[in-house]
């Protein structure tokens, strides 16, 4: 893996955002002392957060004599905008930001951020290459993964227990097991999905062999009709139906309802995040429910799951470079991805570190094995956040879900779009 590198686009998080339109910063000086100004994302509860990074500072502080490091934090929802501003205006930009990775691509072609050189940094061999990838562009790192999200299947121990079920071994079990459920539990979703669940439907595509979209020579076009595909989104908007996870009640749904759903008791099966474990222990499934990684075609395999997750770069108009590039390698390197593990959850983006945490954090095995088995991201280019924002996958799941249109036909529907949008 080469460590000159630039990435791709957050989830979480993870929107997409219309890719920025201003012209490329101007590359300025390397100063070695001074202000260094980092960008770092609010959080619900930001005071773990907030005490890890601290003592980052003091320690790079400590070591830089004549440089300080001022940290803001910034709301996610209005991120386009601010980093809008920021690459037009490098006089105010950070020199450090953490962003998502579904973002990346868009604010590379903007000109925003600098490819990060991390030879000779020796945490940088231990990176999980997958991982890696969400950070790259063109195969240049523009973005060292600060963590990374994925996602596997929960479900509800004393259900399945009552009922004398199984968790699923195959994908394609997913479905008669979540109906047997509603059969016999009409007062429970057999699976808490979602038509807007754009990161919990992807991995059934993957599945079977299909994906959101091709690349040849620089240009994308959709695969979303190619047979593979029409398979696995058949698979996903099988669950969206009233003996399963009525359109009524789920067509709707994002991933924080699908979620939510499980959280309150009304569903025997969500597909959640590692993100998402410690808020299930304090709902009304806490103690009563497990974690396998989603099942993939054969008995024993597994689902590749969205990469997920934030990175941290080094703005291309700052006039700290090397302080800056320092920052991002003493912040996202291992040390400091632990204590952000101890203190928020986050799972690191170091494959030493993963089996780490895990070894101390049994009920983490089904994340780290997804990671393990591989991961697959959306495709890294601008024009990603654009098919984002205008919701293509999640109408097609949807029309697909309450009927307005067959399977063939949405997805034809969705191809087009996301081809014009590729071609604009």
């Amino acid at each position: 893996m080469r460590f000159l590198v630039a990435a791709a686009t957050t989830a979480l998080l993870l929107t997409g955002c219309a890719p920025v339109q201003s012209g490329p910063a101007p590359e300025s000086g390397d100063e070695r002392v001074g202000q260094l100004r980092v960008w770092l994302f609010d959080e619900v509860n930001r005071a773990p957060k907030e005490a890890v990074v601290a003592r980052a500072v003091a320690e790079f502080e400590a070591a830089h004599e004549g440089v300080t490091v001022d940290v803001q934090h910034i709301q996610v929802a209005s991120r386009a905008e601010r980093f809008k501003a920021a690459f037009s205006d490098p006089a105010s930009a950070p020199d450090v930001a953490e962003f998502g990775n579904t973002d990346l691509a868009g604010y590379v072609a903007g000109g925003g951020f600098a490819p990060l050189d991390l030879g000779g940094w020796p945490d940088a061999a231990d990176l999980a290459p997958r991982i890696a990838e969400t950070g790259e562009v063109d195969g240049l790192l523009y973005g060292l993964p600060w963590y990374v999200g994925v996602r596997a299947l929960y479900y509800r121990t004393d259900v399945f227990r009552e009922l004398g079920l199984q968790p699923p071994a195959t994908i394609a079990d997913l479905a008669p097991t979540a109906r047997a459920i509603r059969a016999a539990r009409p007062d429970l979703l057999g699976i808490s999905a979602g038509g807007k669940y754009t990161y919990g439907a992807l991995p059934f595509l993957w599945a079977a062999g299909g994906d959101v979209a091709r690349e040849q020579d620089g240009r994308h076009t959709s695969a979303l009709t190619a047979p593979e595909s029409l398979a696995g989104l058949r698979r996903y908007t099988e669950l969206l139906a009233d003996d399963i996870c009525p359109p009524a009640q789920c067509a709707a749904n994002g991933g924080d309802a699908s979620v939510e759903a499980f959280r309150a008791g009304k569903a025997a099966m969500v597909i959640g995040g590692d993100f998402n474990r410690k808020s299930v222990d304090d709902s009304a499934a806490g103690g009563k429910y497990a974690v396998v990684p989603l099942p993939g075609e054969t008995a024993g395999s597994i689902a590749p799951a969205f990469a997920g997750g934030n990175l941290l770069g080094v703005l291309k108009g700052t006039r700290h470079r090397t302080l800056a590039t320092e920052f991002v390698q003493l912040l996202g390197g291992k040390r400091y991805q632990r204590e952000m593990f101890d203190a928020m959850g986050n799972l690191p983006a170091f494959t030493d570190v993963q089996a780490e945490v895990a070894a101390a954090n049994p009920a983490l095995e089904p994340f780290t094995r997804t990671l393990e088995a591989g991961t697959r991201f959306v495709p890294a280019t601008p024009d990603w956040a654009k098919v984002d924002a205008q919701g293509v996958l999640p109408t097609l799941i949807q029309e697909v879900a309450t009927g307005a249109k067959d399977l063939d036909a949405a997805a034809a529907d969705a191809a087009a779009r996301m081809n014009d949008i590729f071609g604009s």
